[in-house]
C-alpha cells in the first residue's frame, strides 16, 4: 500500500545494496537495490488496485482482443504498445481504446481507428475526440499527390531564350 504516499514528500536512504524510503522518519519500503538501469523494478504490493488490476493483462492478450474487433483496432493497439519505452505502460490506454466498443460499437470504434491511424491520431483522447463528434462516420480527405517535372522537360527555356 505505499500508493498512499504518492504525492507525499519522503526521504530515501541509498547504500550500495539497498533502498529504503521513509515518512516523516518511518521507514515505508526496503528493497534490494537494482542494477539494471532504465529499467522498472516495481513491487506488485506497492502497486494502485488500478495498476494490479491489468497485472493479468499482457500485449498478446491486448491484440488478440483488439484483433476481434477489426484489424485497424488491432494496429492502433500495436502501435500504442511501440510507442511506450515499456509496453506495459500503454495497457492501460490499451484498455480504454477498447472499452469504446461498449459505448459505440464494434463497427465505430474500427472505423475510428481507421481514421486515427489516417491522421496519426493515435492517442486514447484523438480516438474519444473522433467517435464523439462523429468523424469516424465521414471520409478523411487527404490532400492530392505533388507532383514533380523533372529538371529536363520540353517546357524548358534555357538561358539562351530570354538573351
Amino acid at each position: 500500500m505505499l500508493y498512499r504516499f504518492a504525492r507525499e514528500k519522503v526521504d530515501n536512504r541509498l547504500t550500495a545494496t539497498t533502498l529504503e524510503l521513509f515518512h516523516r522518519g518511518v521507514r515505508i519500503a526496503s528493497h534490494v537495490r537494482s542494477d539494471a538501469r532504465g529499467r522498472h523494478t516495481t513491487v506488485d504490493a506497492h502497486m494502485t488496485p488500478g495498476h494490479r488490476a491489468v497485472l493479468g493483462w499482457d500485449a498478446p492478450r491486448l491484440i488478440e482482443w483488439a484483433t476481434r474487433i477489426g484489424p485497424h483496432n488491432a494496429a492502433l493497439v500495436q502501435r500504442v504498445l511501440r510507442q511506450r519505452r515499456h509496453p506495459q505502460h500503454g495497457y492501460r490506454a490499451c484498455l480504454g481504446i477498447l472499452r469504446f466498443a461498449k459505448a459505440y460499437g464494434d463497427d465505430r470504434l474500427e472505423a475510428a481507428c481507421e481514421r486515427a491511424i489516417t491522421i496519426s491520431a493515435t492517442s486514447c483522447s484523438s480516438l474519444k475526440s473522433i467517435l464523439k463528434n462523429g468523424l469516424d462516420k465521414k471520409c478523411v480527405v487527404t490532400a492530392p499527390a505533388r507532383t514533380c517535372l523533372p529538371v529536363e522537360h520540353a517546357h524548358l527555356r534555357g538561358p539562351d531564350y530570354y538573351h
